[in-house]
């Protein structure tokens, strides 16, 4: 049980790592939606459609 130690420290390191990668594609993410949403937004033809009157 003499290595249990250092083995515990690595998947520490290793889940803080993965943690620090998630948070980094989570904000990649929010950003590209972010910039997305500004792009849409300046088009006043992108407004809500309206439904057919012969429907």
């Amino acid at each position: 049980m003499a290595g249990r130690g250092p083995q515990t420290f690595k998947k520490r390191q290793k889940e803080q790592q993965r943690k620090e990668r998630q948070q980094i594609k989570l904000e990649k993410r929010m950003q590209r939606r972010q910039e997305s949403e500004k792009r849409e937004e300046p088009g006043p033809e992108m407004g809500p459609a309206e439904p057919a009157a012969g429907s």
